[in-house]
């Protein structure tokens, strides 16, 4: 395959940093090829990124030319680098290493969905909400019920709710929509354009990632490690790339669950600014804080006109119920105007009904929470210690909020884990499906915690028999087009 010009050129410092945290400070040339190639795995270097020139990196490693050059001929022999004479050598992945789906179960299977990272809504909450907006829809009824901005008064609930937590907002700078992902995808469609590059947290949320190379949106992916966010990395991304759009989840990122600290999200604000890059910021999960407090919005530490660069997607998937089609998009008015008018091709209005529900939910949103965060909490702490129990191999950092362990396994098993997980009745992701490059995170597994400790106590001995099976030949059956959340 010939090599392609990438986003990224990694520098000789640069790289060697990285390496030597995996390698060690001198390493040989087999350490050091199988360095390069656990960070590109990792998702810590891109794919299709320039490696730097043998001299430069022997400079910046402290070794000689010859254990450089022969660690990028192995890297080439293995399929993990390719080279053009006079454009350098890049990373690449082997043939084969590309991940394939899982088959979605069919419906009425006894199989445990970990696909999906939300919870079930707390029954006697949804019921009262649905109950009292039964009885508010009869002076909706004699009207048409279309709403594309949204029905008003929901409008004002959210835009209050961001202005109780610091961020000044108005009804006009809100569109009510069906779920974040209609947020979140008419928010890309509407300000970018096929070719136009996109800086991406990598891993990211699988939804994301699927519009965006819908779209034809080019990735500019930015490591998000245990460690967290690299700011300088993240900075350096937009001026070498000068991408159009930027895509963060800044609060308890999915799937990592990392919290983005607040000088991180001020320089990336100043660098977005520098380069012209539209932020769009996911803030599904912001209310599921675990260990820490609710973090502010994103856009609150932008003054004046510049938060109008910040576009904020919001719903109450996560904190209420997936099943209630409701999310927003905050912004500044002219855009959410153009968004609008966008969103009435393809989706006339939401559901009334609905919305009554979801004004009745944020009513009692502080309450709610109260309920469900140590309800997460308690399932999360169950998961790990069983997992702890039955699995001491594997390794997590506990994230202070959201949904879900990002789990390393230790070795590059996730694929055929997972197939065979799903023989034993256990739907589950593997980290490549949240890598904005195929093939990565083969090492990793996203496993969320919110289903009841007995179901979770289930999942964790299915699989336990699927690795005591093996794992050769598990699911041979191509597999179908399939979604996560």
């Amino acid at each position: 395959m010939a090599a392609r010009s990438g986003v990224h050129t990694l520098g000789g410092r640069r790289l060697a940093a990285l390496v030597t945290q995996v390698a060690g400070e001198r390493p040989g040339y087999r350490a050091l090829a199988q360095g390069v190639r656990t960070l590109l795995l990792d998702g810590r270097i891109a794919l299709h990124a320039r490696l730097p020139a043998e001299r430069e990196f022997a400079v910046a490693l402290g070794i000689s030319r010859a254990t450089v050059t022969a660690a990028y001929d192995l890297l080439r022999e293995s399929g993990y680098a390719v080279s053009r004479r006079g454009a350098g050598t890049w990373t690449e992945l082997p043939e084969g290493a590309r991940p394939t789906s899982v088959r979605t179960p069919l419906a009425g299977e006894d199989v445990i969905d970990l696909a999906i990272a939300a919870p079930g809504a707390l029954a006697d909450e949804l019921s009262a909400a649905y109950s009292a907006a039964a009885a508010d829809l009869a002076r909706h009824a004699t009207t048409p019920g279309y709403h594309p901005y949204g029905l008003p008064e929901l409008r004002a609930a959210i835009a209050e709710r961001y202005t109780g937590r610091g961020l000044p907002t108005l009804p006009e700078q809100i569109l009510v929509t069906s779920g974040a992902q209609q947020a979140m995808a008419l928010t890309l469609t509407l300000l970018g354009r096929p070719g136009d590059r996109i800086a991406v947290e990598n891993p990211s949320y699988a939804n994301a990632l699927a519009v965006i190379r819908q779209l034809g949106l080019r990735a500019a992916p930015v490591p998000v490690t245990e460690d967290g966010w690299d700011a300088e990395l993240f900075g350096a991304t937009l001026r070498q790339s000068a991408p159009r759009l930027a895509y963060l989840i800044p609060d308890f990122q999915n799937p990592t669950g990392r919290l983005m600290p607040r000088e991180q999200r001020q320089r990336i604000i100043a660098d977005a600014r520098a380069t012209g890059t539209w932020l769009v910021v996911d803030e599904t999960i912001a209310d599921i804080a675990l260990d820490v407090a609710t973090p502010p919005p994103f856009a609150s530490l932008v003054a004046g006109r510049g938060a109008e660069q910040i576009v904020t997607v919001g719903s109450l998937s996560k904190g209420h119920w997936s099943g209630l089609r409701v999310g927003w998009v905050r912004a500044g008015t002219r855009l959410i105007t153009e968004l609008t008018a966008q969103r009435v091709t393809a989706d006339m209005s939401g559901s009334v009904l609905d919305q009554l529900v979801a004004l009745r939910l944020i009513a009692r949103e502080p309450q709610i929470l109260r309920r469900r965060l140590p309800l997460l909490r308690a399932q999360r702490d169950h998961l790990a210690a069983q997992l702890r129990r039955e699995f001491p191999d594997w390794r997590w950092q506990t994230p202070p909020g959201g949904m879900c362990l990002w789990i390393d396994l230790g070795r590059p098993i996730a694929g055929p884990l997972t197939r065979a997980a799903l023989r034993h009745g256990v739907r589950i992701e593997g980290g490549s499906r949240f890598g904005a490059d195929p093939g990565t995170f083969e090492h990793r597994l996203r496993w969320p915690y919110t289903l009841p400790a007995e179901v979770a106590d289930e999942a964790v001995r299915r699989i336990a028999a699927a690795l005591d099976a093996g794992l050769d030949g598990a699911d041979e059956e191509p597999g179908r087009p399939y979604w996560v959340a």
